[in-house]
């Protein structure tokens, strides 16, 4: 006698909760939604570029009354004048390699040193590390204004004034870089540092192959950062920079409210110290987004 064995029929899969469908579709966006959202998003980009475009328009139309909306129309008398004044009466160019002394100089300065920091809080072992770091970080709630006087009384008293090193150094000191650091630092693996002291790797060679490497998304972002905050910076470059030699873009395109200069002029040269800055952004734009996204939500 044969027995017969049944196979069991496979059991259907579950059905997904109907509850998690939807959550799922409340996430979709609807097609009213989707348009209410382009509407906003258009108004506030246009509203966002339209004071460079009224700086850019009025640039090119030296010697006119502004009249609104007639000046801003771009067809209307055209004239590159203001530009050949600005660079070629002006200091300008002058101006521009201070600026691009000071913020690239600072950007280097500012990324190395806050790396070596943010490195050292994240993954090193001593005592007294948190206390310290929460210190430092400290900082950033205390306001520029309350140390500038104490610290010019310490450039002037070591000859810092009006040169390059006085101008750069109190700037190095940047918390909020050390902070975004650390955060992003504390993310990486311990097995890649272990792996490498196993090998032989000592901690500067370490930081130097593995940490920077690494690193690359949110040095750009930061570096970006770094360098809009020393470009657009006015109140330190003027305090310390005595002679005109000496001022930044955004010092002496305010000292040319002092002499009588045209608005077009005026405006021709902060369009020429825009340039940069936006030049930058693009070379870095595709870490930027990577980069936010990496620091800030890790404990």
């Amino acid at each position: 006698m044969t027995t017969v064995t049944k196979t069991p029929a496979p059991s259907a899969p579950a059905a997904k909760p109907e509850r998690k469908r939807r959550s799922y579709r409340a996430l979709e966006p609807t097609g009213l939604g989707v348009v209410v959202r382009w509407i906003w998003l258009s108004i506030a980009g246009i509203l966002s570029f339209f004071p460079f475009y009224a700086m850019i328009v009025l640039s090119l139309k030296p010697g006119k009354v502004v009249e609104l909306p007639g000046s801003l129309l771009p067809w209307n008398d055209i004239s590159f004048s203001s530009y050949e004044q600005v660079l070629s009466g002006q200091n300008i160019l002058g101006w521009l390699g201070n600026t691009l002394i000071y913020s690239l100089v600072s950007v280097v300065a500012v990324l190395f040193l806050s790396a070596l920091a943010g490195y050292a809080f994240a993954k090193k072992r001593f005592a007294g590390k948190e206390v310290m770091f929460w210190s430092f970080l400290a900082m950033v709630m205390v306001p520029f204004h309350v140390t500038l006087i104490p610290t010019f009384i310490l450039m002037a008293g070591i000859g810092g004034v009006d040169t390059y090193w006085g101008l750069i150094l109190p700037t190095l000191a940047n918390a909020q870089a050390v902070f975004l650091m650390r955060q992003f630092i504390q993310g990486l693996p311990d097995d890649l540092f272990e792996a490498a002291r196993i090998d032989g790797a000592g901690e500067f060679r370490i930081f130097l192959r593995i940490v920077l490497p690494l690193c690359k998304p949110i040095l750009a972002t930061l570096g970006i950062f770094v360098f809009l905050w020393h470009w657009n910076d006015f109140l330190w470059p003027l305090i310390i920079g005595k002679s005109n030699a000496m001022f930044t873009l955004t010092v002496g395109i305010s000292s040319l409210q002092q002499q009588n200069v045209p608005l077009s002029t005026m405006l021709a040269g902060s369009v020429v110290a825009l340039a940069p800055i936006f030049l930058a952004y693009l070379i870095a734009q595709r870490y930027v987004q990577e980069g936010v996204t990496g620091t800030g939500i890790k404990g």
